[in-house]
């Protein structure tokens, strides 16, 4: 089997951004980038299923510019077998990753398509969504435990009321949530052999996908600053403040 494994090139986590003066967007000059931490899981997940037997193949793809050859590394260093980046300098909305991985799907026919449930920079958790939807294949979101058995997926989630389990054909789409493994360290032995594993370049013209934006950002601002606490002397005047001036009960 088969495991196409989406990663994305993210601001670390560690890193705090800054607003454009413009409103316009995030400044990201200079800022320490790194694979996103959900994919990440998600890599490591592949690894495993192929060091038990139940994956033969794991390939990694990311889409955007030329800077995710640095993520695709680290993928194929902690034990993808081959990579593929779409790209790409135009703004990639989770539709039109969602339509370039479909195409990616149609293509390489994996067995298991797993990713990170979100991008801890736009958060939408939209794109596993997205392509489980335009390429008709069942979906098992948020997983904490994923098990591999004769041509079925067996999905442990994070639910609201905590743990659901789900069962579904491959393949399939299944999203990682963070309780689902830890990352092993890269060590660099792996980083060097990395350089040599394949990796193919493609844009998204080749696969006929249409990137173009279809939602405009207006603006981005920070969030307001947290005001100074008060202290009150009695219960009554606390509820009065919590009714008067935050307005919350």
């Amino acid at each position: 089997m088969k495991v196409l494994v989406p990663v994305k090139r993210v601001v670390d986590y560690n890193v705090k951004v800054r607003v454009k003066s413009d409103g316009s967007g995030m400044d990201l000059a200079g800022l320490k980038m790194s694979m996103n931490p959900f994919d990440e899981i998600a890599v490591e997940e592949a690894v495993r299923l192929k060091e038990k037997g139940a994956a033969t193949e794991v390939v990694a793809v990311s889409c955007g510019a030329s800077a995710c050859q640095e993520t695709l590394r680290t993928a194929l260093a902690i034990g993808a077998d081959r990579a593929i980046l779409v790209e790409t300098d135009a703004e990639l909305q989770p539709l039109a990753v969602a339509k370039i991985l479909k195409a990616l799907v149609d293509k390489e026919q994996p067995g298991l398509v797993l990713l990170g449930k979100q991008a801890i920079d736009g958060d939408n958790n939209q794109t596993g969504q997205m392509l489980a939807a335009i390429a008709d294949l069942p979906q098992a979101t948020f997983a904490s435990k994923v098990e591999v058995l004769e041509g079925k997926a067996q999905v442990k989630r994070e639910v609201d009321g905590g743990l659901e389990t789900v069962e579904v054909a491959l393949p399939a789409v299944v999203t990682t949530d963070l309780r689902l493994n830890e990352p092993r360290y890269v060590t660099l032995p792996n980083i060097m052999k990395a350089k040599k594993k394949p990796m193919e370049t493609v844009k998204p013209a080749d696969l006929g996908v249409d990137v173009a934006p279809r939602i405009r950002t207006v603006k981005v601002g920070e969030p307001p600053k947290r005001g100074a606490g008060v202290k009150v002397p009695d219960v009554a005047t606390l509820v009065d403040k919590l009714k008067s001036e935050a307005k919350v009960i």
